[in-house]
């Protein structure tokens, strides 16, 4: 099984090689974030665990772009954006619309929810087969909307 953090290291050779040093930065960002995990657990992470923080790097991006756009500063949330892109290239292809409906559907009728207070139930369901794959807020509204049906 090839690990997603030796293509990620791959990536940062050729983009050193390349002299892209955007993408440079941002695939470094990535590793120091995998390295900050490994030495604070004293592990070596497995895939889903990088995906795990592939995944949070993508939401605190999203996070910024929200504050910059709000501040007006379009310069600062175009930067965050092109850091979102290099990141996406390492995580599994995104679910498309319909997927993620018809996962929350059937996800739903698994945990037998009926309300928003069963909203926990289906994002357990969920979290594993989406995590990277899908902004789980937006996961998050789409279940809320389901059950308050």
């Amino acid at each position: 099984m090839d690990l997603l953090t030796d293509t990620i290291k791959e990536d940062m050779k050729a983009s050193m090689k390349g002299g892209n040093k955007a993408r440079l930065g941002v695939i470094r960002l990535i590793l120091a974030a995998i390295k900050q995990v490994e030495v604070d657990e004293r592990i070596q992470l497995d895939n889903n665990r990088v995906i795990l923080v592939l995944d949070k790097m993508l939401k605190q991006r999203r996070e910024s772009i929200k504050q910059y756009t709000d501040a007006n500063r379009l310069d600062l949330a175009v930067i965050e954006e092109a850091e979102i892109l290099v990141i996406q290239d390492f995580l599994p292809q995104p679910l498309s619309e319909q997927e993620i409906d018809s996962m929350v559907s059937e996800a739903i009728l698994l945990s037998k929810a009926e309300s928003v207070k069963d909203m926990g139930k289906v994002m357990a369901i969920l979290k594993e087969n989406m995590q990277g794959r899908a902004d789980m807020s937006l996961v998050s509204n789409k279940i809320k909307a389901a059950l308050a049906e």
